[in-house]
């Protein structure tokens, strides 16, 4: 393994709820050893599938959540199995899961237990409400998690009469991962400075409510209740619409328009590059913003003058984008400085130029099928250490025997283990 967390060993019990933190780690070069139950974790079963067809090795959302990872199987829940829990988790710097909270005291396996053999061991329990809330029994899916805390209200259309929209990905589960890996690097310098081991508790809830942005400080500080817009931040007020439709029938955002001197005169620049000054009704206002040195968005609500140049500053970022097609409009965008933004499909951005030249796609080789796929590689750049190219999940049990023997399970041992179901 190579990347900032080589050397570092973590053991991860995890279902969907806490398994991308297992992919954070394994992604920054940490050697991760997943534990599943000797028929497979449940997440292997979900779709899609390989080809349509499904099986324990096929599933996609399988692949997606366990790049780079080792695996084994072990039934934790007898007597031996917990021993040899205990004997692996003994190896490891970092343990992280998601079990039902008391379950792991319940067997013996809690943070106590486990750092006893181990006094530097980083625990990382992650868990729907936390482990001192009441609400252990309450079932959760990613979708409530995120409804629960605060975002899915956040997101979605001006048209009020529409329903929230829930963001895709899994973001309710992976907000509390982000939170928990965040957690474990902190706990990670404060030990390699000299520090101790430590448990870490994370409440994926209240993760996603620290995550609405000011939507939950706008409640707190004033008594303000933000609202869904389409295409930009949530707030008490509407803003003006930022999505636009390009000339190609490709969809814009049009993010943050001038508020500078100098950017409204990079905005009246483009207009003459595309031959179009005249053609845009607001441009003297343009040409206004362009003599001041900023304008003042606190006074827009009250100033008509400065109401007025920023809104023509928003109408010429529509007007443009109406002219030209939607990638145009992206790089003409950024290359003046602004913040603007073409709306892709998820597979698109697989293609775009920024991220090919960066080598954030990548071939991931699945040997048993004799062929590779195509990959998100690691989304960061670091000047060393840099990771490796992720690997592909690991195939049921695949490494129960390497991983076994580091602690003295020799062959014959583990067929018998094998026979008698616990692995």
């Amino acid at each position: 393994m190579s990347g900032p967390l080589a050397g570092c060993r973590a053991v991860e019990l995890c279902d969907e709820k806490g398994a991308f933190a297992g992919k954070l780690l394994a992604g920054l070069g940490c050697e991760v050893i997943k534990v599943e139950p000797p028929g497979g974790d449940h997440t292997r079963t979900y779709g899609p599938f390989y080809e349509g067809e499904p099986g324990p090795e096929r599933s996609l959302y399988f692949w997606h959540y366990n790049t780079s990872k080792r695996a084994i199987t072990l039934d934790i829940a007898r007597a031996e199995g917990r021993d040899l829990f205990s004997r692996l988790v003994a190896t490891a710097d970092i343990f992280i899961e998601s079990q039902r909270p008391g379950y792991l005291e319940e067997l013996g396996l809690g943070y106590t237990a486990l750092c006893g053999g181990n006094p530097g061991l980083i625990m990382c329990s992650i868990s729907p409400f936390g482990q001192s809330a009441p609400r252990h029994d309450e079932e959760v899916t990613d979708i409530t998690l995120a409804a629960n805390g605060g975002f899915v209200w956040m997101n979605g259309y001006d048209d009020h009469t529409l329903p929230p929209v829930r963001g895709g990905g899994g973001q309710g589960y992976q907000t509390g991962c982000h939170f928990a890996v965040m957690s474990v690097l902190a706990a990670v310098l404060h030990r390699d400075a000299g520090g101790p081991g430590q448990y870490i508790d994370v409440n994926m809830n209240a993760a996603a409510n620290v995550t609405t942005e000011a939507g939950s400080y706008t409640w707190l500080v004033n008594g303000g209740t933000v609202q869904r817009q389409t295409g930009r931040h949530a707030g008490v007020n509407p803003s003006m619409p930022s999505q636009v439709r390009c000339s190609d029938g490709r969809y814009v955002n049009t993010g943050i328009p001038p508020r500078r001197g100098a950017e409204f005169g990079r905005v009246l620049d483009w207009l003459k590059s595309l031959g179009a000054p005249d053609e845009f009704a607001l441009a003297p206002l343009l040409e206004e913003g362009a003599k001041r040195d900023r304008i003042d968005l606190s006074r827009i609500a009250d100033d008509p003058a400065v109401q007025a140049i920023f809104g023509a500053g928003r109408e010429a970022f529509q007007f443009i984008a109406s002219r030209i097609p939607a990638y145009e409009f992206f790089t003409g965008g950024q290359a003046r400085g602004f913040q603007v933004g073409i709306i892709y499909a998820p597979e698109e951005v697989f293609s775009d130029p920024h991220f090919v030249a960066r080598g954030w796609p990548v071939q991931v080789e699945h040997p048993e099928l004799g062929r590779s796929f195509t990959y998100p590689g690691a989304p960061i750049a670091f000047g060393a250490g840099q990771p490796a190219a992720p690997r592909r999940a690991p195939l049921l049990g695949e490494d129960n025997a390497s991983v076994y023997a580091e602690f003295g399970v020799a062959a014959e041992e583990l067929s018998g283990l094998r026979t008698r179901g616990l692995i």
